[in-house]
């Protein structure tokens, strides 16, 4: 697969986030289900693992360390830490004592001396962003971790935490339903050297047709409760995918190649990590990186898909209260 520099290392071009594994989209695979579908990305060249404290809250740690232990010096992995689960709940908390203990359970559960990405998943916004960013690198210090970086902030949060220590990505979510980050941070990162990594790029499956209504999800899943997947939205939303089919067809991809193909060409510093549970899945998403898209296809799927087309705000108003991003 192609290659993309993040944190100094040159890693596949589309990485697989690990996520839906074990959290947030209903029932968790088994250990044996995971290992298929990451022993499959390991044999078609990814290299880019992506998981965190709060997955399985704990276990998809747990669950990688053991599946990627063989592979690790031929791996980039990162993890998250600032958003676990404490007494079966989800807790912000980007103290930096709280930190010093997740990294720690982290390296023990990935079963590995470093970390090649550790990210503060969510800004705690009780807590100077300068004062978590000085903890992380205290660990980067220490050789804990490697590089430092932020989940769902601003641009004016990069850059107060970038002036503490150098942030080597930025993770948030985008897509052609979700470009937020166009607005500013997207360049933000492009000035200062920092890697964008695209969490959800196909828009929580609905890039790939997979989910046309929340009766498609299983109880549990956290897509359930998000606004676009109520009736009201997702019916205005569904006939960006007829044109969306209709434009794979004639590129002879599939939609979800086609989402990802024009991710990876908004820019070079992008690292789209889509999730999967479904084998067949992660090897369509990997073909992305041979879809090579025209400036007149590029320009289409911007009209198609531009903001103001899109009906629903991506999180619940709770959730986008704990959020920095910014928004249309």
């Amino acid at each position: 697969m192609k290659q993309r520099a993040i944190a100094g290392q040159w890693v596949s071009e589309i990485g697989l986030g690990c996520m839906n594994l074990s959290h947030a989209y209903g029932h968790p695979l088994t250990e044996s289900e995971a290992a298929k579908v990451v022993n499959e990305a390991l044999d078609i060249g990814v290299t880019h693992f992506d998981t965190a404290a709060l997955y399985g809250f704990g276990q998809n740690e747990l669950l990688l360390g053991k599946l990627l232990k063989a592979q690790r010096h031929n791996l980039f992995l990162a993890s998250k830490c600032g958003m676990t689960g404490v007494d079966g709940k989800r807790v912000i908390d980007g103290r930096p004592a709280t930190l010093r203990l997740t990294i720690e359970q982290a390296l023990t559960s990935l079963q590995t001396d470093v970390l090649d990405l550790y990210y503060l998943h969510r800004w705690d916004k009780e807590v100077p962003i300068e004062d978590s960013v000085g903890e992380l690198s205290n660990m980067v210090a220490e050789g804990k971790i490697k590089a430092i970086g932020l989940c769902e902030v601003s641009s004016a949060t990069l850059r107060k935490a970038h002036a503490v220590h150098p942030i080597a990505a930025l993770q948030t979510e985008y897509s052609l339903w979700t470009r937020n980050a166009e607005i500013s941070v997207l360049e933000t990162c492009k000035q200062l050297g920092t890697a964008f990594v695209a969490f959800s790029p196909l828009a929580r499956g609905f890039l790939s047709g997979q989910v046309k209504d929340k009766n498609d999800l299983v109880d549990g899943d956290i897509r359930k409760g998000m606004p676009r997947f109520q009736a009201e939205h997702m019916q205005k939303n569904l006939p960006l995918l007829t044109e969306l089919n209709m434009l794979s067809d004639e590129l002879h991809c599939s939609m979800p190649q086609l989402a990802l193909a024009w991710l990876l060409g908004q820019g070079e510093h992008i690292h789209p990590i889509p999730g999967t549970t479904n084998v067949g899945h992660l090897r369509d998403n990997i073909g992305a990186s041979k879809v090579t898209l025209k400036q007149v296809h590029i320009e289409k799927l911007n009209q198609l898909f531009a903001p103001e087309c899109i009906s629903g705000p991506r999180y619940p108003a709770a959730t986008q209260l704990e959020i920095d991003t910014e928004e249309f």
